[in-house]
């Protein structure tokens, strides 16, 4: 069984979160829920594994 990764993972972090923080640009509130939640979707459907999914979803409640 695969484990969550919750450390450091991406090469150029900032760079990703300055790409995320622009497909915002120009949306509305509610723009920017739904871009969201389809963000979510997508990468759920690639991860793929529910295990995973549950870790993530209990790392990331309060």
């Amino acid at each position: 069984m695969s484990r969550l990764i919750t450390t450091r993972n991406l090469a150029r972090p900032d760079e990703v979160y300055a790409a995320l923080i622009a497909a915002h640009d120009g949306r509305s509130a509610e723009e920017s829920a739904a871009f969201n939640a389809r963000l979510i979707l997508t990468l759920v459907n690639h991860i793929g594994d529910e295990d995973i999914l549950r870790e993530a979803l209990r790392v990331a409640g309060p």
